[in-house]
């Protein structure tokens, strides 16, 4: 299932990806550090929900409490929990 998350107060607009069970696919960011975006990308192909957030959740970005990394942690694990109901 394709799933798209809003972020907030990051650079990145939108952050797409396919999610099968709590396999992560597909990941493509909206805006943000193009490079340092893909690169994430690419390093989380085929990773669990669990995974993804065991790296990425509270990582930080200057002086915000967020990222992109960490948005997307808290996104797959909001598409997870909405398609497990």
């Amino acid at each position: 299932m394709r799933y798209t998350y809003r972020t907030q107060n990051v650079c990145s607009a939108a952050i797409d990806f396919d999610i099968n069970g709590d396999v992560i696919t597909d990941i493509r960011f909206t805006g943000g550090c193009n490079g340092n975006l893909k690169a994430i990308s690419k390093l989380l192909e085929g990773k669990t929900v669990g995974e993804i957030e065991e790296k990425l959740l509270g990582n930080t970005c200057g002086g915000k409490s967020t990222s992109c990394a960490d948005q997307l942690a808290r996104a797959v694990r909001k598409a997870f929990n909405e398609t497990n109901r």
